[in-house]
């Protein structure tokens, strides 16, 4: 038996490098929760972003829960933490906090094996295909253009933008974009929730004139009712995605029994970190349906790595520009859109640089 000697959270409030938005929400920081386990002279990393409570939450009863028990049994931690937070509220902060404790367990637990998680997760893929993701409702057309484009120069076949802010817009933003990425590259975008159904199914039949093949959440992810009239009546060959604020596994399960998604979305740093993305992935499995991971990409390419029906990861700009500024060894794409799990470093490959982020503790 190794012992987990601690588990301790910090946050991390970096302001973004411009004033970002969506279709529903602006923001001009991100919060980075961080967790250190450590055992037998390793420590393990993991992280969500969420808000300062999160961290609370772990310092004030995940850390107990975990604290001299073995750290070779993630899954047994995880278990047992699912039980710690029943009247905590598992949904949101609660969730997210488990995920980070349990990416940090997995991550330790790989430095005591000496092995990279996607090896010791049983990789089925040696490289994740991933697409450039940014393109805020914020961003003037010239930025907007010049972003999805450097993306497309550097290899990645598919690139999403934001939508829904200002519906008089959307269109000619669109157009923007595909005029200066050309017919080759895949155009997706996000609405986050923004539309009606109507106008959802409105939108679908514009945007698929622009050739876009992926339309992510038109309607709210809450809405299964909606999601399911647009991957039943949307335009062929357009797939409707949702799932990225899924916080536990009845929520998938019924995402997917409802019909209401193409593909879905999870995300480790919510779903209740490497050991609720493994079993999400397996709810995909048994139905053969696609799974594509939503941000956090130093996690999910290592996770990625072992979900059999995977389609891709999201190269989200706000997570790439933190995790560089938070972590060495970070990933970085090849010159063909992906990402490449490095199996000679254990756990994620990566080390805290504590003196960077120091001044963002909040």
């Amino acid at each position: 038996m190794v012992l987990i000697e601690n588990a301790v959270a910090s946050a991390y409030e970096i302001p973004t490098d411009v004033v970002e938005s969506d279709g529903t929400l602006a923001w001009d920081s991100t919060t980075l929760v961080l967790v250190e386990a450590r055992a037998a002279g390793h420590t393990g990393i993991g992280y969500t972003y969420a808000g300062p409570a999160a961290a609370t939450v772990v310092n004030r009863k995940l850390a107990a829960v975990v604290t001299r028990m073995d750290a070779r049994e993630p899954p047994a931690r995880w278990a047992d933490m699912q039980r710690a937070v029943r009247n905590l509220g598992k949904p949101g902060i609660a969730a997210e906090a488990v995920s980070a404790v349990d990416i940090a367990l997995w991550d330790l637990h790989c430095r005591l094996l000496g092995v990279s998680l996607a090896v010791a997760l049983g990789a089925v893929h040696s490289e994740i295909p991933i697409y450039g993701s940014g393109g805020f409702t914020s961003y003037d057309e010239h930025t907007l253009v010049r972003q999805l484009s450097a993306w497309v120069a550097a290899g990645m076949g598919s690139v999403k933008m934001k939508v829904g802010r200002d519906l008089q817009d959307d269109l000619r933003r669109v157009r923007a974009v595909r005029a200066a990425i050309g017919n080759e590259a895949e155009l997706l975008v996000d609405a986050n929730g923004a539309y009606t159904r109507k106008d959802a199914l409105w939108w679908a039949q514009r945007f698929a004139e622009q050739e876009v093949r992926w339309f992510e959440e038109p309607v709210s992810s809450d809405d299964l009712e909606g999601l399911r009239l647009l991957t039943e009546h949307g335009p062929a060959g357009m797939s409707i995605a949702a799932g990225e604020y899924g916080y536990h596994l009845p929520y998938f399960h019924r995402m997917l029994q409802a019909g209401a998604v193409d593909c879905l979305q999870a995300d480790p740093t919510r779903c209740l970190g490497v050991s609720g993305l493994v079993r999400v992935a397996a709810l995909c499995d048994a139905r053969s349906m696609s799974l594509s991971l939503h941000c956090a990409p130093q996690v999910s390419a290592h996770a990625g790595a072992a979900v059999w029906h995977l389609r891709h990861l999201e190269y989200f700009h706000d997570h790439v520009r933190i995790e560089h500024i938070a972590f060495d060894g970070v990933l970085s794409p090849t010159g063909v859109g992906t990402l490449r799990p490095d199996r000679s470093r254990p756990g994620l490959g990566i080390d805290v640089k504590h003196a960077d982020l120091a001044k963002y503790l909040v």
